[in-house]
């Protein structure tokens, strides 16, 4: 996929990351058909496509540091993070893939300062959603029809009628959801979507649809911690945000997302009608993840290329450069 040469005189230079696989009982097997997710778990809920978490972490598949977990990448070189930089090697985001084959748990996430006081945890778990697939009547839960009383989410949360509360969406592709922590939620059978969201791993499950494993053991519920940080408001309309397609030469952008946390951009290009590879650069303050959605690209400099396609995720660490991107394709820029 890319050359690697030993004598390389940079090497703050984008490199490829192999994700990570989880086996959910909930999730298909998607990921590995329409997105390139090369991994042995069947099925295949979830593929951490970047992510220094430690539940999950990243390894990189290109360059120099071929075949390390991007962790001890970033422990060695933390000014690849730019402003983020730490001693742990952790980056403050989590990128993924999910494919719910069924629907996942209904549940919840603590904010930063509910995850620092009760779980040892520097952060809580803010996302954002982009919809890549979506079947016909497909949904996600987002927030409660009606305002509701914590009593009343414990005994419906208990005696499965916690669904008959819940604030039901249809979605469809290139739709963009926002997931604040205390919002209950949850994504319904028959969507592929990327997941953008805060390096954390804590979910409270208020409810599982009472399913078994393939051990015949149901999934530990957590319904005291939701009730801890659980927002009891009514949902607010759903409104997709405003969104505005800037044309350039051979590129397009648009913000879909920005919170204090992370922002993420789709981009467009197409070098073969602008007659000219497209620029693309570096940012001196932080790093920044593209995450192929649609198409076949390359990225060059003047020491590497990458040749990435739909599915393939690339770190770009922090820096000054400057690169060219070829080809025709759709990606996620994420930056924190």
């Amino acid at each position: 996929m890319t050359s690697a040469n030993s004598n390389l005189t940079k090497l703050n230079i984008p490199f490829v990351l192999k994700p990570v696989g989880k086996d959910y009982l909930w999730g298909g097997n998607r990921l590995k058909s329409l997105y390139n997710q090369n991994l042995k778990e069947t099925p295949l809920a979830e593929s951490w496509v970047c992510s220094t978490h430690e539940d999950g972490i990243s390894t990189v598949g290109s360059g120099f540091f071929k075949g390390m977990k991007l962790k001890d990448v970033l422990k060695l070189h933390p000014e690849f993070m730019g402003r983020f930089a730490n001693i742990e090697g952790e980056i403050p985001i989590l990128v993924k893939f999910i494919d719910s084959a069924d629907s996942l748990s209904i549940q919840v996430h603590p904010d930063d300062e509910y995850a620092g006081k009760y779980e040892n945890a520097s952060r809580g778990k803010k996302e954002m959603w982009y919809i890549l697939e979506a079947d016909e009547d497909a949904e996600i839960i987002l927030g409660f029809r009606h305002d509701i009383e914590k009593e009343e989410i414990e005994r419906r949360s208990k005696d499965g009628t916690i669904l008959n509360c819940l604030n039901r969406i249809k979605v469809g592709k290139d739709r963009i959801y926002s997931v604040e922590p205390g919002t209950v939620h949850g994504i319904g059978g028959g969507i592929i979507l990327a997941e953008i969201q805060e390096n954390s791993n804590l979910t409270y499950r208020m409810y599982d649809y009472d399913r078994t494993d393939k051990n015949g053991r149901k999934r530990e519920l957590n319904i005291g911690k939701a009730l801890d940080v659980i927002n009891t408001k009514s949902a607010l309309e759903e409104r997709q945000p405003m969104r505005v397609l800037n044309y350039m030469n051979g590129r397009a952008n648009e913000l879909l997302y920005r919170c204090k946390y992370f922002q993420t951009e789709r981009m467009l290009i197409n070098s073969y009608e602008s007659g000219g590879n497209v620029i693309f650069k570096s940012l001196s303050e932080a790093f920044q993840v593209l995450l192929c959605i649609d198409g076949d690209f390359k990225i060059k400099g003047e020491e590497f290329e990458i040749a990435a396609s739909k599915g393939t995720c690339i770190f770009v660490p922090a820096g000054d450069e400057e690169y060219e991107l070829e080809g025709c394709a759709q990606f996620l820029k994420i930056r924190a």
